[in-house]
């Protein structure tokens, strides 16, 4: 009976050496991704942003400028950039309007 009960401590032993190996390997790997993901301080609280994407700019940019009606069925890249840029600039607008600073910039994705 004895004997029965030191394997099964010897076992258990094993087992929890073998899960807190386990944990320190995660922590490792943990802090590997933290500095590849540049996150130094843990326990601060996300940065959060706001991403704005116009469904359609083609139709936008049709509805809304004459010159734009010839252009895009032509340049589309050039019409859809110019849109984004617009739209930005009446953001930027309105925003500074009401005292709200912000910075803005376009993603290219």
């Amino acid at each position: 009976m004895a004997t029965l009960l030191f394997l099964v401590s010897l076992i258990l032993a094993a087992f929890s050496a073998f899960l807190a190996w386990q944990v320190l390997e995660q922590r490792k790997l943990i802090a590997q991704m933290m500095e590849t993901d540049d996150i130094t301080d843990p326990d601060r609280e996300p940065e959060l942003v706001l991403t704005l994407k116009v469904t359609d700019p083609i139709a936008l940019a049709k509805r809304e400028s004459r010159s734009a009606r010839v252009l895009a069925d032509h340049l589309p890249v050039m019409v859809r950039k110019m849109v984004y840029q617009e739209v930005m600039k009446e953001l930027e607008q309105e925003l500074d309007d009401r005292d709200i600073d912000v910075q803005m910039h376009i993603e290219y994705r």
